[in-house]
């Protein structure tokens, strides 16, 4: 996956893709006019930008866009943890995990989930 990075605003663009997909322009307006006050030209500058990092296809084929996610919500994530990461380097992993553990409400599942992983961590340095 290439370096990728993605702003706040493009982060909510990106979720919407993830989760309903393909949006056109006036559908993600729609979806998103309770948390900003964003026009249809301020997404479709988004949404250009999204395409030209090539985490957004367009296709123009039909009588209006439709919007589809090329960056799968994984590699994002995981490129956004690698960036935090590489921002608060004192303190490291233990300090991020940390803090998201106290600052959020884990659910049982996601608290299990936080387990294996460790335990696979430590599973591959035995």
């Amino acid at each position: 996956m290439n370096k990728l990075s993605l702003s706040d605003g493009e982060w909510k663009l990106m979720n919407l893709l993830w989760d309903e997909q393909p949006l056109t322009i006036g559908r993600i307006v729609e979806a998103l006019k309770d948390d900003t006050a964003w026009t249809k030209a301020t997404v479709n500058i988004m949404l250009g930008r999204l395409a030209d990092k090539g985490a957004v296809r367009v296709d123009a084929s039909g009588p209006r866009k439709l919007f589809y996610p090329l960056l799968a919500r994984d590699d994002a994530v995981q490129q956004e943890a690698r960036n935090t990461l590489s921002k608060i380097k004192t303190g490291g992993l233990g300090l991020l995990i940390s803090t998201m553990t106290r600052e959020s409400e884990l659910t049982d599942a996601e608290i299990d989930e936080l387990y294996r992983i460790l335990k696979e961590g430590l599973d591959r340095h035995d």
